[in-house]
């Protein structure tokens, strides 16, 4: 007999697109996918799944490159810098107008109520706007308002939502962290993009960034560094300079940490930050508070099998590395559920 499946999707931005390498992996090996609790780009696959569209889904996001992505963006000067309206109109075209009731399994889309400062579940309604209120990143798209309610991503007050299937009476709960600082030798699988696309994509953005007049060489640096730590082929990973964007020390206290500063003398403050430097910034430290809230979610409420997909292998907004991604979330749910399979196999002798 199958084993029923509850599956929880967090949030983490691009990273989400290893949910659908999880998903496949998971519906290969015969389990049986119950109902779906998701945050963010958690809510968006989960939602889709639930709808049957993950494999257009699928063939869509893989079809972009560097510019598609770009063409999708839709910049707002309000209180996001995406309206996300290119992007959520092409998911609404692959899902349709259908109700989360209508869905063929349960389904669950965690959302942030800033107004009055709680946690919203939508299990019934209109499935697309419950999907995009839930990836509401702030900063990056615009929040969405329902009456007098200001809706953002539910990953501001929970990024890996497991209490919404904790009463589902499934067999298992299947966590999926994209937030994790563990993992660190998996690796993004190398695909051969057109290097025409890219060059053209990365001189756009250059010549961009060239006439700002915000961008100051403090602020370069550290993204420098960040970009210096996501390409394995720059340096070793274990060689690497540490990045304080990106890195969260793994022992049990910070000041245990080797070279950790236990003085503010000698830190230089940061000015003169425009836009993108700034969003940057925001999503930084966006990803920081996700980070920790995962590990008291995961603390509070333990799943059954935890899939960890490591923070450091991709920006936030790195929307254009699908293919990489979802390959990466299949090899890490192929691992993890053999670890499993294997104890639960020595268990029952």
């Amino acid at each position: 007999m199958k084993k029923r499946v509850a599956l929880v999707l967090g949030s983490g931005g691009a990273r989400g697109y290893a949910h659908i390498g999880v998903i496949e992996e998971i519906e290969r090996r015969g389990y049986d996918i119950a109902c779906i609790a998701g945050c963010s780009m958690g809510a968006v696959v989960g939602g889709i799944y639930a709808a049957g569209k993950l494999d257009e889904y699928r063939n869509w996001i893989e079809s972009l490159d560097y510019l598609d992505v770009l063409r999708l963006v839709d910049v707002s000067f309000r209180l996001g810098a995406i309206r996300g309206e290119k992007v959520f109109g092409q998911i609404r075209k692959i899902v349709g107008d259908i109700n989360i009731e209508e869905l063929r399994i349960p389904y669950t889309a965690v959302a942030t109520d800033l107004t009055n400062q709680q946690e919203i579940w939508f299990q019934e309604g209109c499935l697309h706007q419950a999907m995009r209120a839930s990836a509401a990143i702030p900063s990056l798209f615009t929040p969405v308002m329902q009456g007098n309610r200001m809706l953002v991503d539910g990953g501001l007050l929970n990024p890996l939502p497991i209490v919404p299937v904790v009463s589902s009476h499934c067999d298992l709960i299947v966590a999926v962290n994209l937030n994790s600082t563990h993992q660190s030798h998996y690796q993004l699988p190398v695909i051969q993009r057109p290097a025409a696309f890219k060059g053209r994509f990365d001189n756009l953005m250059s010549s961009l960034g060239s006439r700002m007049p915000f961008r100051n060489k403090q602020a370069e640096h550290l993204l420098n560094l960040e970009q210096e730590l996501l390409n394995p082929q720059a340096e070793p990973l274990a060689q690497a300079k540490p990045n304080p964007w990106l890195d969260t020390p793994q022992t049990a206290s910070p000041a245990a940490e080797e070279g950790s500063p236990k003085s503010a003398t000698g830190s230089v403050i940061i000015d003169n930050v425009g836009p993108a430097s700034l969003l940057d910034l925001i999503n930084q430290s966006f990803e920081v508070m996700q980070t920790s809230l995962a590990q008291y979610k995961i603390a509070g409420y333990p799943p059954d099998i935890l899939i960890n997909v490591p923070k450091r292998v991709c920006r936030f907004f790195e929307f254009y590395k699908a293919q990489e991604l979802i390959a990466l979330g299949r090899l890490i749910a192929k691992d993890t559920l053999d670890r499993y399979e294997k104890d639960e196999a020595s268990n029952n002798r």
